[in-house]
């Protein structure tokens, strides 16, 4: 075992659900093995402002007992800061002084692809670092806390916002976050019954979302007798058109990591969409029957985006994400013990701990587009001729870790 006797526990990145059930894990799981934990505040500029602070919070039982593990956020706080490009040759040596300074033997660090890149930057700095995949995204090689809890809020707010698209015969387009990837579009659009769901792994063909929205819709409110009806899309931030071009606002700018900043995928298909309606002379004939045509007034069905935004990854923690938090947490403190620096808690299965390379957990994980037959032959688009299912059966004859 190795001599550690005071950890300290780093969030980085974005905020997300499940972050609390970590550091309590973490300190609890300390506590048991008699080490203590110290709160490193605000992600990588506190550990790099460390040997300036005063002095670091006591994770010690009265503390510890205040964090909600069922809220989302982080009691550690948040910043995006990658420590090699911060402008101080001897930064370092100053983050090592900082850690001297208040007797932290080593880190666990809970974050995305970015903070894990500094994870292994740090490690191979000689600082002792256990990683705990966390990012909503889900675009992580192993599960990653927060996830859980993004799909399930966007599932609510897509599910909460058909009664007011079935009050105006509304067109909504929900634009989700999650990067180069649609894992939570693709499950939040799902988990809400969602028309269609456009993600980054599958170019859009919006002559092929027209067709799919024109007919489910309309079919909709004909069939009403009150003539009501709504169509939902969800779509990932980080949406690519047919030519594979990335969909999203320059304007935006880019991250302290040097990520553009992605947005406007909704706006896009709104426009797109927009501009359909306006040139199909079916449209009229439609809005004439449903008695909603008004000449120079009303004369297409109303396509609005909507950005839920940070409310995604606010609020609650799912009980997935505070059960998977907890285990990691207390997990991190074991690999600690072991001399396991460097590497990424994936599960506990049991009394097994499995980890990774942090190097390797951090690999971009994409949307399996296998998969996508499966619900394109249950009636959803997802903005391409749909494909055929073809399924393989296979005898699953042990246990199977599986992620969302």
């Amino acid at each position: 075992m190795a001599s550690i006797k005071r950890i300290g526990v780093i969030t980085s990145g974005g905020d997300c659900g499940g972050l609390n059930a970590v550091i309590k894990g973490m300190a609890r799981e300390a506590y048991s093995f008699g080490i203590e934990s110290v709160v490193i505040p605000n992600g990588y500029a506190g550990l790099y402002n460390l040997v300036e602070l005063p002095e670091v919070v006591l994770l010690n039982a009265e503390r510890v007992s205040r964090i909600e593990a069922s809220l989302a956020g982080s009691e550690a706080g948040h910043s995006r800061v990658k420590i090699s490009k911060i402008a101080d040759p001897n930064k370092y040596e100053r983050i090592k002084e900082g850690l001297k300074k208040f007797g932290i033997d080593a880190l666990v660090i809970s974050g995305g692809d970015d903070t894990g890149s500094v994870v292994v930057d740090l490690s191979n700095q000689g600082i002792p670092c256990i990683h705990v995949p966390k990012t909503m995204d889900l675009d992580l090689q192993p599960y990653s806390v927060g996830g859980d809890s993004a799909v399930n809020r966007i599932a609510v707010f897509s599910r909460d916002l058909k009664t007011t698209g079935l009050s105006h015969n509304r067109v909504l387009v929900i634009e989700v976050f999650g990067r180069y990837v649609g894992h939570t579009a693709f499950r939040g659009g799902i988990g809400a019954e969602a028309d269609c769901i456009l993600i980054p792994e599958i170019p859009v063909d919006f002559d092929v979302v027209y067709e799919h929205m024109k007919a489910t819709y309309f079919g909709r409110v004909l069939r009403s007798d009150v003539k009501a009806g709504t169509y939902i899309i969800v779509v990932a931030e980080g949406l690519k058109n047919a030519n594979g071009e990335m969909l999203y606002d320059e304007s935006a700018g880019v991250d302290a990591f040097g990520h553009k900043k992605l947005a406007g995928a909704g706006k896009y298909i709104r426009q797109q969409l927009e501009k359909r309606l306006k040139k199909d002379p079916e449209v009229i004939d439609f809005m004439k029957k449903t008695g909603m045509y008004a000449p120079g007034v009303y004369e297409v069905p109303e396509v609005r985006e909507v950005t839920p935004g940070h409310l995604v990854r606010s609020g609650g923690s799912s009980a997935f994400d505070v059960n998977f938090g907890y285990k990691a947490g207390a997990a991190a403190v074991c690999m600690l013990l072991e001399g396991k620096t460097g590497n990424t808690v994936v599960n506990v299965d049991g009394q097994k701990i499995h980890y990774m390379a942090t190097s390797e957990a951090i690999k971009r994980r994409e949307v399996d587009v296998k998969e996508i037959a499966l619900f394109e032959s249950l009636g959803t688009c997802f903005g391409r001729r749909p494909e055929k299912f073809d399924y393989e059966l296979v005898e699953d004859k042990g246990h199977v870790a599986r992620h969302l």
